[in-house]
């Protein structure tokens, strides 16, 4: 998930209730007459998600005199390292951002706090379960917790060039009647021609992508066994999209080859020359198309296909409070105030993400048609936790067997017999590694 999107990218986080309160004066919580001071690490990078972080932290300074917190600005290039490193020598920010996936393994080796006694009932009850799911981990002493609140989430879409897709004659999807695959085959079919392919996918890094639409079909690539142990599996409904996609890209020949190789925003240039008419990706990807489309060029954003379902997988941005932290409770309340309805879609407008918030669903900011923000928000309803996140070794999985794998098979190098058998038989040789 971008959410970072290479899976880059980025955006800030932390929380939201009701919270205005936890203190606008009085006797500072310190006991010494000095307020209580958190430092904040935020990972937003892009212009508008860095102005919109340092906004709600200054607001929440001049209305916490007695919590102040200190804007830290890290980076998604190299986080986790830094925390390894801040979490030994006991100098960890109060208060992180990071996503998902990198909770696992922290929260397990005990370095950050379980939040299930301490969220506020309202910040609670306004994310829904699929987002808590992608926050809730075992700990260091096996027992299962919550050990962030997840406030950012990346679905993904299709941008469409809209005088081709016009051109074309097919029937335009909407979130409550999606393409299916099979209409989508077709339509990409239609609009090659002259030249012009109908699709581009961008798979340099092909993992996370295709395994989040495999949900589509209730593939899963994982299976976890009555003794808690994790092993891949590649049947029948994990195959479906890895075909789907080959076969755009070599029977149909409606995938223009190009794009297999290149980062997420890579085939924009061609994009903008009418080299291909969609590009599934992303949600965020909706920021460079407005800011580097030339002028004239008109796009859409399309809801992604559904195959037996319009399910999709998804991990989660996320603020987390240190174990070692010294002021927990003050963190969750700013936490709470970060990630409040209105800040939450401050936050992801300025990110193009989507908010865990269903109250901030809701804002006009981000459910109006420009930009395509309509079919964005909408495609949140479609989230469920990805399977992968609950899976110790999936990293190491994906970077030494699943992406060479994937890449192999995408570039028509291997038959699809071939990747399903190295997925499972080398994968299962790393995830061994891992078992209890």
């Amino acid at each position: 998930m971008r959410i970072r999107s290479a899976l880059a990218v980025a955006a800030i986080v932390t929380l939201a209730a009701a919270c205005g309160g936890g203190g606008g004066g009085g006797e500072t919580p310190s006991g010494d007459g000095q307020p209580v001071k958190l430092d904040f690490l935020s990972l937003a990078w892009q212009k508008e998600s860095v102005a919109a972080n340092k906004e709600i932290v200054a607001e929440w300074n001049k209305s916490h005199p007695d919590i102040q917190v200190t804007y830290v600005q890290g980076s998604w290039d190299n986080v986790n390292d830094q925390l390894v490193t801040q979490f030994a020598g006991g100098t960890a920010p109060d208060v992180i951002h990071n996503d998902s996936p990198a909770l696992a393994g922290f929260a397990s080796d005990g370095y950050l706090l379980d939040l299930t006694a301490k969220l506020p009932a309202e910040l609670k009850s306004d994310i829904p379960q699929a987002a808590w799911d992608t926050v809730t981990f075992m700990g260091g002493e096996g027992e299962q917790g919550v050990y962030g609140v997840p406030f950012l989430q990346e679905s993904q879409v299709i941008i469409a060039n809209k005088k081709l897709l016009d051109a074309s004659g097919v029937r335009v999807p909407t979130p409550d009647n999606p393409w299916t695959w099979d209409e989508f085959s077709e339509a990409a079919k239609k609009m090659t021609k002259d030249g012009t392919y109908g699709v581009a996918w961008a798979m340099k890094s092909p993992v996370n992508r295709t395994l989040n639409l495999a949900l589509n079909f209730g593939g899963t690539f994982f299976q976890t066994g009555a003794d808690g142990n994790t092993t891949v599996k590649v049947g029948p409904e994990e195959r479906e999209v890895l075909q789907r996609i080959h076969d755009q890209l070599y029977k149909d020949k409606s995938a223009d080859p190009a794009a297999l190789g290149q980062g997420t925003a890579d085939p924009l240039p061609a994009f903008f020359q009418g080299k291909f008419a969609m590009l599934p990706t992303g949600v965020y990807l909706r920021q460079q198309v407005t800011e580097q489309a030339p002028d004239g060029f008109e796009w859409v954003t399309l809801p992604a296909p559904k195959g037996v379902t319009a399910e999709q997988g998804a991990v989660s941005q996320t603020l987390s409070i240190a174990q070692d932290s010294e002021h927990p409770d003050q963190a969750m309340q700013f936490i709470a105030y970060f990630l409040n309805a209105d800040n939450q879609a401050k936050l992801a407008k300025g990110d193009w993400l989507l908010p865990t918030s269903q109250k901030a669903e809701s804002d006009p900011a981000i459910t109006t048609k420009e930009n395509g923000w309509d079919v964005a928000t909408a495609s949140a309803k479609n989230l469920v936790v990805a399977p992968f996140l609950k899976v110790n070794g999936y990293d190491e999985w994906r970077s030494k067997v699943a992406t060479p794998v994937l890449q192999e098979y995408y570039a028509n190098k291997i038959s699809l017999d071939d990747a399903a058998k190295r997925l499972v038989e080398e994968g299962n040789q790393v995830l061994e590694r891992y078992h209890r």
